[in-house]
């Protein structure tokens, strides 16, 4: 019970700072270029030092060592969900302008904006470093397999631009994760006054991440919500087949048990925020993957205490 409402709290945390982003968007408080501005700062700025202050703080050498082998188990969750939602599209007869965002949405998660916060709020700093390995799969497999079959949607020629490519795979979240395990390993001390610096913008991250979903969810809008065939399949898919597929990859895993819970919590994270903006940069139905990723945060709510009992019963 105890264990319940402490995830009850952590998601009470996260969801006063969405309703904050909500009503604030919904008294026209922002508009695309202020809401386009905070993501900005979020991923360029102070999600990097978040990055390298966590990691600096929290992780020796040999912790780094013994964590980034483990990145194959997102990697491999991701390419079973694939497979799954290449079936479903043929099974279901999900419609061909929306298979490529559907088979995205349903094996990429959302690890930033919602996973990171939300882990951060249930197991504390400790997590970080194992969300940026997941972060790494995820952001790779996205803007590799998840945009090429986003742009199949769209109906125009699918061209492959490597430079844009790594530019999107090589994110300032993820170069601060880099620089943060050079410098652990490396020995390198940075000084007091630079990690302070460090820790003020870093601390940024979680409230304007979530003001921004909130922000997100009002320029959705809540009367767009439906539970179609294809709406369903996804959640089914981010909440129920996810989880347990990781759940069947990490449990007999020798890791240590807050690495299992952080995995299984972030493979059933809403569908990425990014989803809408790939979706409409290629002509593809962008309405339709802001939809998704509006009832995919709101229900992550819901889902995450159920999960957090769950994981706290794994070894």
């Amino acid at each position: 019970m105890q264990v319940f409402e402490h995830s009850i709290s952590g998601v009470l945390i996260i969801l006063v700072m969405i309703v904050l982003g909500y009503v604030l968007a919904e008294r026209k408080w922002f508009d695309e270029k202020s809401t386009k501005l905070i993501a900005r700062i979020v991923t360029q700025i102070s999600l990097p030092c978040y990055m390298i202050s966590t990691i600096m703080s929290k992780f020796s050498a040999g912790d780094l060592a013994r964590m980034i082998p483990d990145l194959r188990f997102p990697v491999i969750s991701m390419m079973i969900l694939m497979a799954i939602a290449f079936a479903l599209v043929r099974i279901c007869k999900i419609r061909d302008s929306h298979a490529g965002l559907f088979s995205s949405m349903f094996f990429n998660s959302n690890t930033v904006f919602v996973g990171l916060p939300i882990n951060q709020a249930l197991f504390g700093s400790e997590s970080i470093p194992y969300v940026l390995i997941y972060y790494m799969a995820n952001t790779t497999i996205f803007w590799t397999l998840g945009t090429y079959l986003i742009q199949r949607d769209g109906g125009q020629e699918i061209k492959f631009d490597l430079k844009k490519t790594l530019g999107k795979i090589f994110s300032p979240p993820l170069l601060g994760f880099i620089v943060g395990v050079i410098f652990v390993l490396l020995g390198i001390r940075l000084p007091d006054f630079v990690n302070s610096d460090l820790d003020y913008i870093g601390s940024l991250t979680i409230p304007l991440s979530m003001i921004f979903i909130g922000i997100s969810v009002s320029h959705a809008g809540l009367n767009k919500l439906a539970l179609k065939k294809d709406n369903v399949l996804i959640l089914l898919g981010r909440f129920v087949c996810a989880p347990i597929l990781m759940s069947l990859l990490v449990i007999p895993a020798d890791m240590p048990l807050i690495m299992k819970q952080v995995f299984i919590l972030q493979s059933a994270m809403p569908v990425m925020t990014n989803a809408p903006v790939v979706a409409n940069l290629y002509n593809a139905d962008s309405d339709y993957a802001a939809v998704m990723v509006t009832e995919t945060t709101l229900i992550s709510l819901i889902v995450v205490p159920i999960l957090m009992v769950v994981t706290q019963n794994i070894g």
